[in-house]
C-alpha cells in the first residue's frame, strides 16, 4: 500500500531526519527547526500526521492507533527511499516516534513531551486545554485574525503550548487555528489519549526531552517516562513549553544532534537526568 503522508523535503547530504508534530497541529509547527537541521547537513522530512494538515484520513485497514500510525510511517520511509531515519516527535508525534523506536524502524528517536506518561488525574488539564483550542478554532476566520493581532490574546490562547506565545506571528496563529478546525484526526486521537499508556521498551538510542514550563503535559510526567524508559537519555529543556521547537529551536536542534551523535559513537544513555543548555547567544 502506497504512503499518502504529506510532507516537505529539505534535501541534504547527511543522514535523514523525520519530524512528526502533535495532535491537531501541522508540519509548519516545527518553525525554524527543519532549516536549522538542514543547515547542519541533514536530509530533512517534515510530515503531516494522517488526518492532519494536508495528509488524508487513513482508510482501512489503516487507522489511528499508535501501531497503525507507526506502520504508515514505516511505509512512508520505504516509499521515499528513506533508510533508517532519525525521528523527532512532539507530543502525539513523540508517542509515534517511541512506537517506531520500539519497532527498531528508526536510527534514533528524540521525543519532546511525548504522550503516554500522564496519570489519570492529569486528564482534566489535558482535556480542558485541548478542548479550549478546538472549540475556539470554530470562530469565524475574521474574528481569529482580529484577535490574533493582539499580543494579550496570543498569550492567552497559546499559553498551553508555548512559554513565549506572544512571539507567535499573526499568520502562524491563524494558520494553526484553522488547521486545528479542519484536522479530522483530532477527535480519534483525543479519545484514544484517555487510555494511551506507553509501557514498551525502545530498541534504538532515544532521548526524552521535557520543557520545564509545559502546561499541557506537565513536567512531572517526565519522571514517569524516566521510570518506564530507563534505557533512554532524559533531559529537561529550560524556558520551554509543550512545543519547545517554537520557544528555543536551537536548543531542540542541539538535543537532536546530540542523540544522533551518541548513536554514531555507539554510546549508551546518560546516567542521570540532565538539563539541556542553550548555546551562547541562543
Amino acid at each position: 500500500m502506497k504512503s499518502t503522508i504529506a510532507h516537505t523535503h529539505l534535501p541534504g547530504d547527511g543522514e535523514p531526519v523525520v519530524l512528526i508534530h502533535g495532535i491537531g497541529h501541522r508540519r509548519q509547527a516545527w518553525g525554524e527547526v527543519p532549516q536549522l537541521l538542514n543547515d547542519r547537513g541533514y536530509d530533512v522530512y517534515v510530515v503531516d500526521l494522517p488526518g492532519h494538515g494536508a495528509s488524508p484520513t487513513p482508510t482501512r485497514p489503516d487507522g489511528y492507533s499508535m501501531r497503525s500510525t507507526a506502520e504508515q510511517f514505516e511505509r512512508f520511509f520505504v516509499s521515499h527511499g528513506i533508510d533508517t531515519p532519525h525521528v523527532v516527535g512532539n507530543s502525539l508525534g513523540g508517542s509515534v516516534s517511541l512506537e517506531l523506536a520500539h519497532n527498531g524502524a528508526v536510527g534514533t528517536a528524540t521525543v519532546l513531551s511525548p504522550g503516554g506518561f500522564f496519570p489519570v488525574h492529569h486528564l482534566p488539564n489535558i482535556a480542558a486545554n485541548l478542548l479550549f483550542m478546538k472549540v475556539g478554532s470554530h470562530l469565524p476566520e475574521a474574528v481569529h485574525r482580529t484577535l490574533a493581532g493582539h499580543t494579550w490574546f496570543r498569550k492567552f490562547a497559546f499559553r498551553s503550548l508555548y512559554t513565549h506565545p506572544e512571539t507567535v506571528t499573526v499568520e502562524t496563529a491563524v494558520g494553526d487555528t484553522l488547521n486545528l478546525r479542519r484536522s479530522k484526526g483530532f477527535w480519534p486521537h483525543f479519545f484514544r489519549a484517555t487510555v494511551m499508556r506507553f509501557t514498551k521498551d525502545v530498541q534504538v538510542p532515544t532521548t526524552v526531552a521535557w520543557g520545564d514550563t509545559d502546561r499541557l503535559l506537565l513536567p512531572s510526567e517526565a519522571h514517569t517516562a524516566r521510570t518506564r524508559l530507563p534505557e533512554a537519555t532524559h533531559v529537561t529543556l529550560p524556558d520551554c513549553g509543550h512545543c519547545p521547537q517554537h520557544d528555543h529551536p536551537d536548543l531542540v536542534v542541539d538535543v537532536v544532534v546530540a542523540t544522533i551523535n551518541r548513536a554514531d559513537r555507539g554510546a549508551g544513555p546518560t546516567e542521570h537526568e540532565g538539563v539541556a543548555t542553550q548555546r551562547p547567544g541562543a
